[in-house]
């Protein structure tokens, strides 16, 4: 690509494509007046120097009359320009005044754009070097060469070589429309696909495994969902193949994804697996969970930075914290990660690297409990493999309600119902200490009233470094909760029935949905609180209806940006300029199946 256009920042031939024209402009020549912005033929006639302005009588000669031209700020430019028996083109609205016809400050057009529909580009190249930058480079050639479909480019095409029907209709929507406007959606989507595909490594698998699944669920006391066996299905083709597998696999929440991650452990067998997780708690939650559902031929160790220092080559399958990056670790033949956007990029790498070797790199599975909408999953996924999980293992009865200031009282009552059934009851709170930024009460404003009139509550928050220790004992013994986001995501509270998150519409709606998956892990009735000033909130509104992760994942999409995953600015604002992830599924569909070919 030319060095200009990659100064301007148009990189390949797709990225020309979609910098579109900012506008359109008549250059045709016309023998009629049509009173709008129309091209004139003139010859300049003589200069009149008047007292706060500049005119020029002149011939047009398409429409054989003399015209005024009119200026209010001139320069030297217009008087080399503008001489005496000069022929130029020129364009402005004509209006009548005083029986003269007039054109205010019009423009001259240079000779290459004459007879045509040209189009306008705010870019910071000269226009008549883009223009032959645009044809040397924008043929149907070269589109054709970037796999793009016959239908997409011929658009494309007329996009920036524009006919009668473009600009007509671009005039009429104010911007690009219909078959247009689905090419451009189609090439972004297109565009960002093939270079995710580009962006993904293939190494060879440092081992393969070939295993029957079947003495697995014949030995656990329940029997799997069939997403729980898709996704095990998917895993066992990945650890079967020479290349190493890079596999999402994205559970609602309380979907059971922890049983895929001993699946996984199962089929890896002697051949060792390690699993990270993102605390304490939820290592030795996973590891008296793996003692429960594995066979007791595997061994298996547990480590945080509280573990002695072990030679864990006598071990199977390896679970704990990022303690795990600062051990000698022995060589693994899978690699799992928990809740892998609770870890940095660099620690995810860090672990696989760990027990990398020449040979090859282990396959590689990271779980997230934060559904993907399903237009971004297929875009995605030419960078990652993906598994769903969406079935529960039970139904969830949770009952979600937008409550104010007026409710408290109604509140008070279902929470106090509640501890007596020696049910727990939850309340998250947006911050720690007092700020006057922020109008509601925090968390240590809060406690006092708490504690005033209840036993049994506990409080904590992300910088408390006992947190896990109260949360085990609140687990145990406790009533109420109070805390900060740090629930999210963590501990199985198995008595747990209310949540009650204050200053709910401050949250992303991913947020929302993890924390009230806290309630009614166990199939009991539960209940989410969203306490909010602005009792009316839509977006509220609409989460409180649906209790579907996938769903509000889509929902989630609708109300915010998406991210970049191509230069890696997740959720740093507007992605595409013409393409909407929430609305055109359709468009991607076709454009992931004709990269899948």
């Amino acid at each position: 690509m030319n060095e200009k256009l990659r100064k301007a920042g148009i990189k390949d031939i797709l990225e020309l494509a979609l910098f579109t024209p900012a506008s359109y402009h008549d250059y045709r020549i016309k023998d009629f007046i049509d009173f709008e912005e129309q091209l004139f033929e003139v010859q300049i006639l003589k200069k009149q120097k008047l007292q706060k302005l500049q005119k020029y009588q002149a011939y047009a000669k398409n429409i054989q009359k003399e015209i005024a031209l009119i200026f209010f700020r001139t320069s030297s430019y217009h008087d080399y320009t503008f001489i005496e028996g000069a022929t130029l083109y020129i364009s402005g609205k004509i209006k009548k005044s005083f029986g003269e016809l007039q054109l205010i400050q019009p423009q001259k057009i240079a000779n290459y754009k004459v007879g045509k529909i040209f189009p306008s580009y705010k870019i910071k190249i000269r226009s008549d070097i883009f223009e032959e930058l645009k044809s040397h480079y924008l043929t149907k050639e070269n589109l054709q060469n970037t796999g793009l479909p016959e239908d997409i480019y011929e658009r494309l095409l007329k996009i920036h070589y524009p006919d009668e029907e473009l600009y007509r209709g671009f005039k009429r929507h104010g911007g690009f429309y219909g078959k247009y406007l689905e090419a451009l959606k189609f090439t972004e989507a297109f565009r960002y696909m093939k270079g995710l595909k580009i962006k993904r490594i293939y190494y060879p698998s440092v081992c393969k495994i070939e295993t029957n699944l079947e003495p697995f669920y014949e030995q656990l006391p329940f029997t799997p969902t069939s997403d729980q066996r898709k996704a095990l299905e998917d895993a066992k083709s990945d650890l079967a193949k020479s290349i190493a597998a890079r596999r999402v696999i994205v559970g609602d929440v309380g979907s059971g994804k922890s049983l895929v991650m001993f699946g996984i452990a199962y089929m890896a067998g002697k051949k060792r697996a390690i699993l990270m997780a993102p605390t304490t708690i939820l290592a030795t939650q996973l590891f008296q969970e793996a003692k429960r559902l594995l066979p007791s031929s595997l061994r298996i160790a547990l480590i945080t930075s509280q573990s002695k220092e072990q030679d864990l080559e006598e071990f199977d399958f390896i679970i704990g914290t990022h303690a795990l990056l600062y051990r000698k670790l022995p060589k693994a033949c899978v690699v799992m990660v928990d809740e892998q956007h609770r870890f940095g990029t660099e620690q995810r790498s860090k672990l696989k690297k760990l027990v990398e070797s020449k040979e090859g790199s282990p396959h590689f599975f990271q779980f997230s409990a934060t559904p993907i909408p399903r237009t971004k999953a297929m875009m995605e996924s030419a960078l990652v493999d993906y598994s769903f999980i969406k079935e529960l293992p039970f139904k969830k009865d949770i009952t979600t309600e937008v409550i104010s200031k007026g409710d408290f009282k109604r509140l008070l009552a279902h929470i106090i119902r509640e501890i007596e059934q020696d049910h727990q009851v939850l309340i998250v709170y947006p911050i720690v200490e007092e700020s006057e930024h922020y109008n509601y009460k925090s968390l240590e404003e809060a406690s006092s009233f708490w504690m005033r009139y209840f036993d049994g509550v506990y409080y904590t928050h992300g910088k408390d470094k006992e947190k896990e220790e109260i949360l085990q004992e609140f687990r145990d013994k406790g009533k109420i909760l109070l805390a900060t986001t740090v629930i999210e995501v963590g501990i199985s509270l198995p008595r747990l029935t209310t949540i009650v998150i204050v200053g709910a519409e401050n949250m992303g709606l991913a947020t929302l949905h993890q924390l009230r998956g806290r309630v009614s892990r166990t199939g009991l009735k539960g209940y989410c609180f969203l306490y909010t000033h602005d009792k009316n909130n839509k977006r509220l509104q609409e989460f409180s209806k649906i209790t579907n992760g996938f769903a509000i994942a889509e929902l989630d999409l609708k109300y915010r940006k998406s991210g970049d995953i191509l230069s890696g600015k997740e959720q740093s604002g507007k992605m595409f300029q013409y393409l909407n992830m929430a609305e055109d599924k359709a468009i991607v569909e076709r454009a992931k199946a004709l990269l899948d070919q």
